[in-house]
């Protein structure tokens, strides 16, 4: 018995050393990614830390931009759209980092939320797993759906004869305030415990979810593109209105905004003609983008202790204020 404690203990100390060297070794890399890449690009010391003092800026703000996006199932851009137009990026440029940066932290996050579906699937020696397939039959349907639409509305808003009807930081200040007041009016709503969520959540689609999947999947996608944020949010708002499960939202959000992202970055990179073009901003982009890696990547893990309640509450704080202060 002694010999067996001494293995597990022996075991749990090993597993913990790992963890901790695998994060010095994430930190470390990440350090020297920053400081290689300005030295390589500096001309001289004082150049070098002002570079150095950016990219950590912005690798900061993609591990922001990723935690939200994946914490609230709303895509990267309502961080990084009202930070790009504060500094002065203009429309296409503001769009196509979004969506670079996204491409980075949405995939992290859908990785991560992809596995966990898989395994909550095959824990069939589990007592709880009868409710957690029925807390997850819904995720592929809603999944292919509503990305299929997404990528068509995507497509046709950059290839058809579409104009947005405003300016960026307009359109992204009015999508942002419609949203939050209405994630908030749910709330109060539909205040219940997780208890009771629990109790009363769907497993399964209903013929009515199927036509309003279509038409989020679409009309979200034409909002993406216009804003890089929108069908992530429309996703995510209507599961919780449904009484799905919090992280069957978020989970299927993620993924959707995922495939809507990568959609409109190959859509926009392969465009000759049209309202707006693919002009990234490779300084931003290549430092957040790791960032944003790191993010997607722990934003899971989050989600787990943030009471439900409190996760759309902050949601919906957020949305609002952005678009208030846009």
């Amino acid at each position: 018995m002694l010999a067996k404690a001494l293995y597990f203990h022996n075991k749990n100390n090993m597993q913990t050393n790992w963890k901790t060297r695998k994060k010095s070794l994430a930190f470390v890399t990440l350090s020297s990614y920053l400081l290689l890449s300005n030295w390589a690009q500096s001309g001289g010391l004082e150049q070098l830390l002002m570079q150095l003092l950016d990219s950590v800026l912005y690798t900061l703000l993609g591990i922001l931009g990723a935690v939200f996006a994946n914490l609230s199932g709303a895509g990267g851009g309502v961080v990084f759209i009202p930070v790009f137009n504060s500094l002065g990026l203009n429309e296409a440029q503001a769009l196509s980092t979004s969506f670079t940066i996204q491409c980075f932290g949405m995939t992290a996050g859908a990785i991560t939320w992809c596995l966990h579906y898989r395994n909550a699937i095959k824990n069939t020696g589990v007592e709880k797993a009868p409710e957690q397939l029925s807390h997850w039959q819904a995720f592929l349907p809603v999944v292919a759906i509503t990305s299929l639409c997404s990528v068509a509305g995507i497509y046709n808003a950059y290839t058809g004869d579409f104009t947005p009807p405003g300016s960026l930081p307009k359109l992204f200040s009015i999508f942002s305030i419609a949203l939050g007041a209405s994630l908030l009016l749910q709330l109060l709503l539909t205040r219940r415990s997780s208890q009771a969520n629990a109790q009363t959540m769907p497993g399964g689609l209903k013929k009515i979810d199927y036509l309003c999947l279509l038409f989020i999947g679409y009309f979200g996608g034409i909002i993406t593109a216009c804003l890089s944020v929108g069908v992530g949010e429309l996703l995510v708002f209507y599961l919780l209105i449904r009484g799905f499960n919090i992280q069957l939202s978020l989970a299927c959000a993620i993924v959707v905004t995922a495939i809507s992202v990568w959609s409109a970055t190959l859509t926009l990179n392969g465009l000759t003609t049209g309202w707006i073009s693919y002009q990234p901003v490779w300084q931003l982009a290549l430092y957040a983008g790791p960032g944003a890696v790191i993010g997607g990547l722990v934003a899971k893990a989050l989600v787990a202790k943030i009471p439900p309640l409190r996760l759309k509450f902050l949601l919906a704080l957020w949305i609002l204020l952005m678009g208030l202060a846009g």
